[in-house]
């Protein structure tokens, strides 16, 4: 069973990323009955999905879990959906900055592959506080959340809180409306968290 897990890069200043910190330290662990493939993604509207997809042709997962970090959460939150719709209130890496326009001429809403109920389930019963969203942003993870919606394998994106090792975050305000929200959560138990989402995943596609 491979699972493939991007991250983002740094971004807006910060030294640091949480998804790219927590998806680092799992890859470190063993994840019983997994092969685990790890990908860092530009924080860039026309790179990132390009770049998810080539990881997805290299390594030809059986599942897909796309993690990203929001500045204005306290617990980790798998996304139900995506929206076909960027509203950048800050420029990407790139210095691209799209206000409210839709990402293509499909549906207005991408729904999850996986079931990110039993997402949620699998990080609380890990020991981590976790609650699914319906609202993945107007920034690049919103535009990967759709993306990883039309993959041909079951996929999710799941956002972490803006953890860092010294301090909050000082970008946010892209996902959430208020940055650097304080959570009690480390590198560590995030990576507890995506961890137990790799297990979901990798028992959901085994139930199929």
């Amino acid at each position: 069973m491979r699972i493939l897990l991007t991250a983002f890069e740094p971004f807006g200043g910060d030294a640091e990323n949480a998804s790219r910190e927590a998806v680092l330290r799992l890859a470190e662990r063993d994840v019983p009955g997994v092969d685990l493939a790890v990908g860092i993604l530009p924080v860039a509207f026309a790179t990132a999905p390009t770049r998810l997809r080539a990881l997805v042709d290299e390594h030809a997962p059986d599942a897909v879990l796309a993690i990203g970090e929001a500045g204005g959460r306290a617990v980790v939150t798998p996304e139900r959906q995506g929206r076909n719709r960027i509203d950048a209130r800050i420029p990407d890496e790139a210095g691209d900055q799209p206000r409210d326009v839709a990402i293509d001429d499909g549906p207005e809403l991408r729904a999850a592959t996986l079931d990110v109920d039993a997402l949620v389930a699998a990080i609380r019963d890990a020991g981590v506080r976790a609650e699914a969203s319906e609202d993945a942003g107007g920034f690049v993870c919103n535009r990967i959340a759709v993306e990883v919606a039309g993959l041909p394998v079951p996929a999710a994106f799941v956002h972490v809180p803006a953890v860092r090792s010294i301090g909050v975050a000082g970008v946010g305000r892209e996902t959430d409306a208020v940055a650097g929200v304080a959570t009690a959560l480390t590198f560590d138990d995030l990576a507890t968290a995506i961890g137990a989402c790799v297990a979901s995943a990798a028992g959901q596609v085994a139930a199929d």
